[in-house]
């Protein structure tokens, strides 16, 4: 985090500095050539920097840091004290406890890691990653190239800037909306619909960006009663605020163009705001115009002009006129990096007046009376008293502490050298070792710890601690394993009332005075026999279930929020609801393995799950066929024991059937490991040791690799045994055994013999032999003129090392 705090982005290098390189040039020149990652705009001078006071000169410091302070919106969960990321909401309401989220604006640590973004598109191009996990990361990053214009706003001195990428449809704009939480809003709206706007913008804070983004059928927005004024037209432009825009996203603000975006064109026609056709012979009455192919009309010089040609055109006259200028924008938003919990790194940093400042040594969390916020709503460490805190310094300490993200993001590059103590990597170490070769991992990542993990690595390359600046050469998605999730249905409108999953109908049918019922509402959910959209889904231990039949006294002593719980019809055999998910704590349906590996051994338990199914695929886990598994690695017990179970092993020379056996599965083994095919590996060491053990086979040197090879399946069993084969050193320092191709290679082949199409016996013959030397030696076999009863052959079919068909 120090390392971040000090430093910026130097975009004309493309790379991070130290914050101490930019203090130098704002001293000779000020600010006016900088090209940084930063929102700030206004200039200043050299002069006007070394007039400033120090704490004037950090104010303007944290414009440009990595890691700086900004007022961010977040998902505020008020009854949990903490904000809340995306995947932890479901519905508008915290997956944990089902209490409200709202947005709220906070002043919170962020990372500049959309200085990254170009960086990361690139990057992609040069790993062997999946395609799917690639494109999941280029749409949350997000390129687009367009152009960026402003719009003044009528009888004021402000500015709206739009960003987008047809600027070829700027002719067709005649409103614009704004995002409810933009700077702006309340400052324009007129007092004619300062009420409703606020009414919208309480609405609107009531609800997940993700929502906002998800809910298309739903159409909202409120007009401000203020105007933009059209940058080529000079007419007047409607300024809405719509919940459809995110304030986050661009610039916050959209030029609507209802003729060539659906969204716009539902907005425009749900409000009766005019739409102007602006394409060439193309009907919008029914839908919007999406596509590039048409020329555009009603557009002064662009008239005429297909789309790739228009925007060109007009980037060259908004740049001209000085409307904006043409620019390439990025989805990705910088990553908050604050978070309202105890647990957590702790930041490095106290504040002297109202400033941050790194601290002078590490900090360690203090010890707190609760680990709650506190009554005034602030995170849990502000419970802590100052000499609580190992290094107190300035007025207070930082309060916050870091994401998970804050360790997962680089952990790996500890594991080079994990003892050092001065430093996290030495740099010949990391020079040597390099990148992670193989990662498996899940794709539900793609946008958190992959992607931060990348940002993290090229911001330690830029600053030379590492050569290397993407963190995984190679990676692979495993399937998820699946475990059964156990479902509670609360009623939304009664939350201290849950549903048995099979009375859900009736309750609702028998409560409906308790709902909302909205006749003249479009979307009519709360009506007799309408019932699953009243209750909230709300995942509970599975330990507390048996047979999907719920313990209700014990879930009262589970969490607070149970407490006061009431189960309809009846707490007696109470039946939860299920669905097959990924096994996660987050789910509660994580199945622990300590039964397993008392029943069975833990080498059975890790065979198994390798045994399940390829290592891409999902799989739900089921424990029916672990016997199996089990009665395997009983039988290769067997092959090194007597019956009275003492070492029964042979010191001489293998047979060949025996060598077969092994070179088969060698082969396999290295083609199957090279694919990572993990679970065709177990199936070829159970064939190995029914054909072993059907030949008897108890050779040491023919064991000794078996076990070698099945100590990375097996390795509390391999160790056992190779150390009863009387070998002092661990199996794990062994060398897997080489492939020999020529104890594959076979001197004879066992012909099945047919007459007219049946199989009648087999002959073992030499596999050097000619199609008439095949043919004479059945024709001259004994059992063959049993079969031709004294007729003579009308043809006699050889397939070398294949079979042999006499037709009478």
């Amino acid at each position: 985090f120090k390392e971040l705090f000090n430093s910026w982005y130097n975009e004309a290098e493309n790379k991070a500095e130290k914050i101490e390189t930019l203090i130098e040039e704002f001293s000779k020149n000020g600010n006016a050539e900088i090209k940084a990652n930063t929102d700030f705009e206004k200039s200043f001078s050299a002069s006007d920097w070394n007039s400033w006071s120090e704490e004037e000169q950090q104010k303007m410091l944290l414009n440009y840091r990595m890691a700086f302070l900004a007022d961010s919106w977040v998902n505020w969960c008020p009854a949990l004290g903490t904000v809340l990321a995306n995947d932890e909401i479901k519905d508008g309401v915290s997956e944990r406890g089902g209490h409200p989220v709202e947005q709220k604006l906070m002043r919170q640590w962020s990372l500049r890691i959309t200085a990254y973004a170009g960086r990361l598109l690139e990057g992609l191009e040069r790993i062997d990653w999946s395609e799917s996990l690639k494109e999941q990361q280029k749409n949350w990053i997000g390129k687009s190239v367009g152009a960026a214009v402003s719009f003044a706003v009528e009888n004021r001195d402000d500015k709206i800037e739009v960003f987008t990428t047809r600027p070829d449809t700027i002719f067709g704009v005649n409103f614009m909306v704004l995002a409810p939480e933009h700077n702006l809003v309340d400052e324009i709206t007129t007092e004619e619909y300062k009420d409703a706007v606020a009414n919208y913008k309480k609405e609107a804070s009531l609800k997940t960006e993700r929502d906002r983004q998800a809910d298309v059928k739903n159409i909202t927005g409120q007009f401000t009663g203020a105007y933009a004024i059209h940058p080529f037209t000079g007419d007047k432009v409607q300024i809405w605020i719509g919940d459809y825009v995110l304030v986050g996203y661009g610039t916050g603000a959209v030029m609507a163009v209802p003729a060539g975006d659906q969204r716009d064109w539902d907005f425009a026609n749900h409000f009766g705001i005019e739409i102007k056709n602006i394409f060439e012979g193309i009907d919008i009455s029914e839908a919007a115009y999406t596509e590039k192919s048409a020329k555009l009309c009603n557009s002064d010089f662009l008239n005429g002009l297909p789309a790739k040609k228009a925007i060109k055109t007009v980037i060259y006259e908004i740049e001209k006129r000085e409307l904006g200028k043409g620019k390439t924008n990025y989805r990705l938003r910088d990553a908050i990096f604050s978070r309202q919990r105890y647990w957590g790194e702790p930041f490095p940093v106290c504040y002297k007046n109202d400033l941050p400042y790194l601290t002078s040594e590490a900090v360690e969390l203090p010890e707190v009376d609760k680990y709650l916020p506190t009554e005034d709503g602030e995170p849990p460490l502000a419970r802590a008293k100052n000499d609580a805190w190992k290094v107190f310094e300035g007025d207070r300490m930082e309060f916050n502490t870091m994401p998970g993200w804050a360790g997962s993001s680089w952990y790996f590059l500890r594991y080079m050298d994990a003892h050092n103590e001065n430093e996290f990597v030495a740099k010949e170490k990391s020079d040597y070792w390099n990148q992670v070769d193989l990662y498996i991992g899940g794709s539900e990542h793609a946008t958190g710890h992959l992607l931060y993990s990348r940002f993290w690595t090229k911001f330690l390359f830029d600053l030379g601690h590492i050569s290397f600046d993407e963190p995984f050469k190679k990676l692979i998605n495993q399937g998820m394993i699946l475990g059964r999730s156990s479902i509670l249905y609360r009623d939304k409108f009664n939350p201290d009332i849950y549903v048995s999953a099979e009375e859900r109908l009736d309750y609702h049918n028998k409560n409906l005075d308790s709902a909302i019922v909205d006749e003249d509402a479009e979307k009519v959910i709360f009506k007799e026999g309408s019932y699953k959209e009243r209750f909230q889904e709300l995942r509970i231990s599975i330990d507390l279930i048996e047979s999907d039949i719920l313990d209700t006294e014990r879930l009262k002593n589970w969490m607070p929020e149970y407490k006061n719980a009431k189960f309809y019809p009846s707490e007696n055999n109470f039946k939860c609801g299920f669905e097959v998910e990924k096994m996660s704590k987050r789910w509660f349906n994580v199945q622990t393995p300590d039964e397993l590996c008392e029943k069975f051994g833990a080498d059975t338990l890790r065979c198994y799950e390798m045994f399940l199914g390829p290592l891409e695929q999902s799989k739900p886990w089921d424990v029916k066929g672990i016997n199996g598994v089990h009665n395997f690695l009983k039988k290769l017990w067997r092959l090194f024991h007597d019956t009275d179970g003492n070492l029964n092993v042979s010191e001489g020379e293998a047979d060949k059937k025996s060598l077969k056996t092994l070179h088969t599965l060698i082969k396999k083994y290295k083609e199957d490991l090279d694919r990572y095919s993990f679970n065709t590996i177990v199936s070829g060491f159970m064939i190995a040791v029914n054909e072993l053990q059907d030949q008897k086979c108890n050779n040491k040197a023919v064991l000794s690799d078996l076990l070698i090879m099945l100590s990375a399946y097996a390795p509390h069993m391999a160790e056992e045994l190779w150390s009863k084969l009387g070998n002092t050193e661990s199996i794990a320092y062994a060398n897997l055994p080489k492939f020999n191709p020529s104890f594959l290679e076979e001197n004879s082949y066992a012909y099945p013999v047919s007459f007219n199409g049946k199989m009648r016996f087999k002959i073992e013959l030499p596999t050097n032999l000619t199609k008439d030397d095949i043919e004479k030696e059945v024709m001259a076999y004994e059992k063959t003129a049993q079969y031709l009863d004294g007729k003579d052959p009308k043809k006699v079919i050889v397939v070398p090392k294949k079979i042999v068909n006499v037709v009478v």
